[in-house]
């Protein structure tokens, strides 16, 4: 047996003062972490198998557990790091690829945070949201250039399909298979209730959610699982996954593990078979394949939904979006690389993709100068953590976002990044009955709409002091922004101005 150099990754404290030996840690931990020695009457811990989920120690009734990472000094070196060190530790033992899930860990400039909002003084009046209306309803779908009215001023123009958002939010696509059927339905529930959407990810709408069809977006990738006309006709629009942001120009893999036969039965596939998704769609290598396929999903759904595209943030992006608009698409989805996964190899997560902020603002500027924006809706994920994101992100020229990692944390994920392991102990990545049935979507869809209640009171409050009484006047409106400790390529591509300017 060969010798393996690897450590754990992390420790558990036991205070054993206060522990009670009633073995709850045991019992909630589906990596069996913990385990009881009758010899010695005490419950012990495996630091191997930990993962950092915090399941044991927030469910400890006497909290006497403590997780941190493995105290493992490695010699100082600013090039070969520990983390370095032991991922060829792992390759060397194993021969695979490493596989992460969520998005990337490493420090790369969130220009989020290099981005402040203006606000109104004296000469521009704030407007206060408790006392004055507020619009934050959204309308996502291709506009006409231009509105002509009749002699009674009625509209002559039949708009094309919209879909009206009550907030400028919505929840990403992760599919069922890769979360479970539980998170699914806390999803769907806060979309029906908050009156937005959210996406099916490429794994079909199981049987129990055509019901929430009004507010479900359902998706179409290059596997084409569980894609039929009654799926195309249940939700309310189409999008069409070309690429994501964690894993840009690669296809998704999920374990035969995690196919039951409610998921076999959605996807469509045997159970217990790897569902692998190719890594382009083989029908489309040009403007004019995506063309063929926006037209036919338009022509099998009457053109009563709009098709939308979805791209992860690349260097070409903005050229990318140019031609989808011009094919026919009616909104393009910008996923930027510090979005999340289930699984994807760590070198693409980490090191593949460029920030969400600097590929909106190319595209919206690039869709502006050809005169083609309002041809589409911009909507952007990957990593939006909280309203002023969102604020910043509509000023730069967004539509409206999706979230997704934000919304499982608010589901009671505590980013271990397991995901591809099935073992999620709070019930959200995972098809194991009995993890799943700890996610109570009667609970946790109330969650949902607090979080994004909140949010959405917090972004009428940012308007408000702005000057602005509805989310379509931020809209691209660059003026509010301003950047700091940004150089000026950065403030040329985001095209801002710097603080104090």
């Amino acid at each position: 047996m060969s010798l393996d150099f690897d450590v754990p990754s992390f420790e558990i404290l036991r205070n054993k003062n206060k522990c009670i030996q009633c073995k709850v840690c045991i019992r909630q931990c589906a990596n069996m972490v913990h385990f009881y020695d009758k010899d010695d009457n005490i419950v012990c811990s495996n630091n191997v198998y930990c993962v950092n989920c915090h399941r044991c120690v927030t469910l400890c009734p006497t909290k006497a557990l403590i997780v941190r990472k493995y105290p493992l000094e490695f010699r100082e070196n600013a090039n070969w790091n520990g983390a370095a060190i032991r991922e060829i530790y792992k390759q060397a033992k194993s021969g695979g690829v490493l596989l992460s899930s969520m998005g990337t860990t490493k420090a790369f400039p969130i220009y989020w945070d290099k981005m402040l909002l203006n606000a109104s003084q004296v000469t521009n009046p704030s407007i206060d949201p408790l006392r004055e209306p507020m619009e934050t309803k959204v309308l996502i779908g291709r506009k006409p250039n231009v509105i002509p009215f009749d002699d009674n001023d009625e509209l002559k123009t039949t708009m094309p399909p919209q879909i009206e958002l009550n907030i400028p939010i919505m929840f990403a696509g992760m599919s069922y298979g890769s979360i479970s059927k539980n998170a699914h339905e806390s999803l769907a529930r806060a979309a029906t209730e908050l009156g937005t959407c959210y996406n099916t990810g490429e794994g079909g709408l199981h049987k129990d959610f055509y019901k929430y069809g009004n507010n479900t977006i359902v998706q179409v990738a290059s596997g084409r699982f569980g894609v039929h006309k009654d799926y195309l006709n249940a939700g309310v629009g189409i999008e069409i996954k070309i690429g994501q942001g964690a894993k840009p120009g690669i296809g998704g893999h999920l374990p035969g593990k995690k196919v039951g036969e409610d998921v076999s039965l959605t996807r469509m596939i045997p159970i217990g078979s790897d569902a692998i998704s190719p890594a382009p769609h083989h029908d489309i290598y040009s403007i004019e394949d995506l063309r063929q396929l926006i037209f036919s999903l338009k022509e099998t759904t009457e053109y009563r939904k709009p098709i939308f595209v979805k791209i992860a943030a690349v260097h070409n992006a903005a050229a990318i979006a140019s031609g989808i608009a011009r094919a026919g698409a009616d909104a393009i989805v910008i996923d930027g690389f510090r979005g999340g996964t289930g699984a994807a190899p760590t070198r693409i997560r980490d090191n593949v993709g460029i920030p969400i902020e600097l590929a909106l603002a190319s595209i919206d500027q690039r869709l502006h100068e050809e005169g083609i924006r309002n041809c589409v809706s911009l909507i952007i994920s990957g990593s939006i953590r909280n309203s002023s994101d969102i604020v910043k992100a509509i000023a730069l020229g967004a539509d409206a976002v999706y979230i997704g990692s934000a919304a499982l944390i608010a589901l009671g994920c505590h980013m271990c990044h397991s995901c591809s392991t099935g073992k999620c102990n709070w019930g959200i990545a995972t098809q194991d009955p009995s993890l799943v049935k700890r996610l109570n979507p009667d609970i946790m869809y109330k969650r949902l709409i607090n979080l994004i209640t909140a949010w959405n009171h917090e972004i009428q409050e940012m308007l408000g002091g702005m000057g602005i009484n509805a989310i379509d006047s931020l809209k691209g409106n660059r003026l509010m922004l301003r950047g700091i400790g940004l150089n000026e390529k950065e403030l040329h591509i985001l095209g801002i101005k710097h603080a104090g300017e």
